[in-house]
């Protein structure tokens, strides 16, 4: 067991893993991680498929048997990786059991729907129906168009992981459409205790677009503020979120068997260098959150991640001056952030496109 990250947990952070293969799950490997460096859930995206199906053979018979059966390849994709996502629930169902959040594992939606709400929602009733599993969760973009597509889902009963989360206005939309999916899924008659959801609040992602933008300004003040702008966010969030929790529309969720919508800090592995490599850890512990990392990430957390208690908590305000400080220097936030959104469904296509052609090229194969 990592003593580091067990403290991590024991701080209240649920440690997830940004990462499946059928490998991890048929080799124990997942399963190992669970028991011994604290990982109570799993993401997935179109690029870990993508690794994943490129560089093993675990997956050669059912791409046969599925070329067989006459299946193009957004159905062979769809049987992929629904099957991966449904093995590693059963992997994390005893986390489920014995936890009131966790032993999640996500699947997303397809990207190339992130502006068309009808179609993200028949996607992730589609990918919720063939997972076929409690503890699945239906990554969902809060793109103007997913956020009604988020209140949808969740009134029908369905889990879901809220994704590409870059400004706190948009996250206060995001808590908004969860609160409205619980309150349609309420008054619909369903169990509200057993819904779930999460949002993904980016952070890399936001150092290292306003890094570049500091650079280019120059000045003293603007190079002093490197590095600051993606946990700043990330704790004005966390102040939000207890806004949330705070009101009178929660309560009376939560008295009729509501979960929160815990915040997930993702995009975790650090892209700079010069920045320590548990930067996106250690600086924003906090109880009732999860951070989901890439195994680089665990890794480091667990052989010299250092914990210096909440560094979260009672911090928001400290936070945006840290932001307003930034927008002083010269910083334009507002193009920051539309900028991160845009460019974050961009990549998720670019993630997805990857994918196709891997798996065109598996089915290639099958047929030689």
């Amino acid at each position: 067991m990592s003593e580091r990250l067990k403290a991590l947990a024991d701080a209240g952070v649920s440690i997830w893993l940004d990462d499946l293969s059928r490998e991890r799950i048929e080799t124990g490997n997942l399963a190992e991680l669970v028991e011994q460096k604290s990982v109570v859930g799993v993401t997935t995206n179109p690029t870990i498929f993508a690794g994943a199906i490129a560089d093993g053979e675990r997956y050669d018979q059912q791409v046969r048997e599925l070329v067989a059966e006459g299946k193009d390849v957004d159905e062979v994709i769809f049987e992929l990786t629904t099957e991966d996502v449904r093995n590693a629930c059963d992997v994390l169902a005893p986390v489920a059991e014995r936890t009131a959040d966790d032993g999640r594992v996500s699947i997303e939606v397809e990207p190339d729907l992130a502006h068309d709400t009808d179609a993200t929602i028949a996607s992730a009733k589609a990918l919720w129906a063939a997972v076929d599993r409690p503890n699945a969760l239906i990554k969902i973009p809060a793109t103007a168009a997913g956020l009604p597509a988020i209140t949808a889902v969740i009134a029908e009963g369905i889990s879901v992981n809220v994704t590409l989360i870059f400004s706190v206005e948009r996250y206060q939309a995001v808590m908004d459409a969860y609160l409205e999916g619980l309150e349609k899924a309420k008054a619909a008659g369903h169990d509200l205790s057993t819904i779930r959801s999460v949002a993904s609040f980016f952070v890399s992602r936001v150092d290292s677009e306003v890094d570049s933008r500091l650079e280019k300004i120059g000045t003293d003040e603007a190079l002093a503020l490197r590095g600051r702008a993606a946990v700043a966010n990330a704790r004005v969030a966390y102040g939000a979120f207890e806004g949330m929790l705070a009101s009178e529309r929660w309560q009376q969720l939560a008295e009729a068997g509501a979960r929160p919508q815990r915040p997930l800090w993702a995009s975790t592995g650090v892209k700079n260098p010069d920045y320590p490599d548990t930067l996106y850890v250690t600086d924003l512990v906090v109880a009732d959150t999860v951070n989901t990392m890439p195994e680089k990430t665990l890794e480091a957390m667990a052989d010299h991640g250092e914990l210096q208690g909440d560094q979260v908590s009672g911090r928001a305000r400290e936070a945006q001056e840290v932001l307003d400080a930034i927008v002083a220097a010269g910083v334009d936030w507002a193009e920051v952030l539309e900028v991160l959104e845009s460019e974050g469904v961009s990549k998720f296509e670019a993630s997805w496109d990857e994918l196709v052609e891997t798996v065109r090229g598996q089915m290639e194969k099958a047929r030689a």
